[in-house]
């Protein structure tokens, strides 16, 4: 039985993090931390024989737990997963990670001083479109991967308009790490990477834009250029009319086509076939999919520090916060091609 505990309960923790550990029959959740009273009175309504604390510090010292799983906003992740590391916990993140290289930097290499595991939740693989994408890719049917389109429209960043409770109006604040390339760029840069296979892009372009008066970006457009000629193509809004999730991912062999849950393989003869799988509804938090994420999570530690299972989440994510910066410079020079460094 591994022993966890829970920093942060907003809308993600209570809707998808809290269902999933539940779901654990190998997992106890002993503690949650979470600063806001109101949603510590949510917690406390919600769970029975589970420790409510304030202070991140006093639940790590008074609980010794084995993992640490971290859902606040983004500005307090590095900051948090250092401590727990620190404590020799394992440690989950929501994403982002981290919200720069220096200290995705800093927490790989705690982690591997202490010999811990340290993850971040990259939910979006085991979305079940995304899953038979990647198995198709996996089969040949595809052939060789040149080219990927994945497209993220909302009419408004998740729980913008909610309450004190189930709000989550960090993601329209620069300073919390809010910012659509952070809420959603993160999901499709990871996916871009394992779907082309764990390859790195070499350059990242990108154009992004906010409201008047907003610090976050609402609209972010991305190029990732990989060698051999090949491409990814990222788009981003929360300015959109409707709620749509799709890919276009084209082989040398056909192309498979993604909106929601409808999966289509075209071949290069032009025959179609339909590959479409059930899913729960699109909602914004997806507790289905945390469910297996947990499970990645208890394989990794299972495996040990430098485990294929946490060696591979470290790398996605390690290419989640370098492209980010890069695309920050490259907006920031008018869409000129950065390397990531």
């Amino acid at each position: 039985m591994l022993r966890g505990v829970l920093s942060g309960f907003g809308a993600v923790a209570a809707q998808a993090h809290l269902p999933g550990w539940r779901a654990r029959p190998e997992i106890s959740l002993a503690a949650i931390h979470e600063p806001s009273p109101e949603r510590r009175h949510q917690a406390l309504k919600l769970l029975k024989n589970v420790r409510i604390y304030d202070d991140f510090d006093l639940m790590l010292e008074g609980e010794a737990p084995d993992f640490v799983d971290i859902a606040s906003p983004p500005a307090f992740h590095a900051a948090a997963a250092r401590k727990a590391l620190a404590a020799g916990a394992h440690v989950l993140v929501e994403k982002p990670l981290c919200l720069d290289p220096t200290e995705f930097d800093d927490l790989e290499k705690l982690a591997a001083a202490n010999r811990r595991v340290l993850m971040c939740v990259h939910n979006w693989k085991h979305a079940p479109p995304y899953h038979t994408a990647h198995q198709l890719i996996a089969s040949g049917r595809l052939g060789r991967i040149v080219h990927l389109v994945l497209t993220r429209w909302r009419p408004g960043p998740a729980g913008a308009g909610g309450t004190a409770v189930n709000g989550e109006r960090w993601r329209t604040d620069l300073k919390s790490g809010g910012g659509i390339l952070i809420d959603h760029g993160w999901h499709t840069l990871y996916l871009a990477q394992w779907l082309m296979g764990g390859v790195a892009p070499m350059t990242v372009s990108a154009w992004l834009d906010r409201p008047d008066g907003a610090a976050a970006e609402d609209f972010a457009d991305l190029r990732l250029e990989y060698p051999d000629r090949r491409l990814a193509s990222i788009n981003l809004s929360w300015r959109a009319t409707v709620r749509r999730t799709s890919a276009a991912i084209f082989g040398t062999n056909g192309a498979l086509e993604i909106d929601g849950d409808q999966v289509v393989l075209t071949d290069r003869s032009g025959n179609s076939r339909d590959h479409s799988v059930a899913d729960q509804p699109d909602d914004s938090y997806h507790a289905a999919w945390f469910v297996k994420m947990a499970a990645e999570f208890v394989d990794a530690i299972a495996q040990g520090h430098g485990g294929a299972v946490a060696a591979r989440n470290l790398a996605e994510a390690k290419l989640a916060v370098l492209a980010i910066a890069a695309a920050r410079r490259s907006a920031a020079s008018d869409g000129a091609p950065m390397r990531l460094v």
